[in-house]
């Protein structure tokens, strides 16, 4: 059976948003010597941009920074659940997500599929207007066991206001307090739709931060 890598991450550019909560844009600067070619390109962005991944750090005084989080944690059988229907500024149920589930195993990597950054990336609606993952799914999540859980659309409903209470980050809550990793920006999900995947993503190495920009890819069986 052949193999092939499946690239499930967003692009960063100049300019590209970070979430409402830091109302900031990225922004590169690129240094050019000649005569001939050389480049380099120094960048200014929030951890939290695109692709990423979250420690626990992130909602959890005391709790590790990214550079202490197990790289097995972020490798290993993706369980796809197929969310499409759901509805702009819709709150994801637990019956929602028993509806897509198919065959999920202690120690998956869920990635909840509802084409959201596909279509809305890069889009001021994409924060703003996203579906976003209720309680009582983070809790529904949490009884799967999976070591991550991976978003493609803007899953923390108090993350789209400027005015959140750090206890308003619920859903981050309940999965970190339990050991579950979150990966956030996923995209192109509808590839790994029927197909046996390994998933991976490779966050940067960032010393105390409490989250990282990440490659995310996964590897399908065709």
């Amino acid at each position: 059976m052949a193999k092939r890598i499946v690239d499930l991450s967003l692009p960063v550019q100049d300019r590209t948003a970070s979430p409402p909560s830091q109302s900031r844009q990225c922004s590169f600067e690129t240094v050019r010597r000649g005569p001939d070619h050389w480049q380099a390109t120094w960048i200014s962005l929030s951890v939290h941009t695109a692709s990423h991944v979250d420690s626990p750090l992130h909602c959890l005084e005391g709790a590790p920074p990214i550079d202490h989080l197990p790289l097995d944690r972020l490798v290993g059988r993706a369980a796809v659940l197929d969310l499409r229907s759901v509805h702009p500024e819709q709150g994801i149920t637990a019956e929602f997500l028993a509806a897509a589930s198919h065959s999920i195993l202690d120690g998956d990597i869920i990635l909840l599929h509802t084409g959201w950054s596909d279509r809305k990336f890069g889009d001021p609606d994409y924060f703003v207007r996203s579906p976003f993952l209720t309680d009582e799914a983070a809790h529904w999540l949490v009884a799967r066991k999976p070591k991550a859980v991976g978003f493609d659309f803007f899953q923390e409903r108090a993350a789209k206001t400027i005015d959140f209470k750090p206890e308003d980050f619920t859903t981050h809550r309940i999965l970190m307090k339990h050991g579950i990793t979150i990966i956030e920006g996923l995209t192109n999900l509808s590839v790994l739709e029927g197909r046996r995947a390994t998933f991976f993503a490779a966050p940067l190495k960032l010393a105390g931060a409490e989250a990282a920009p990440a490659r995310l890819f996964a590897i399908v069986e065709d």
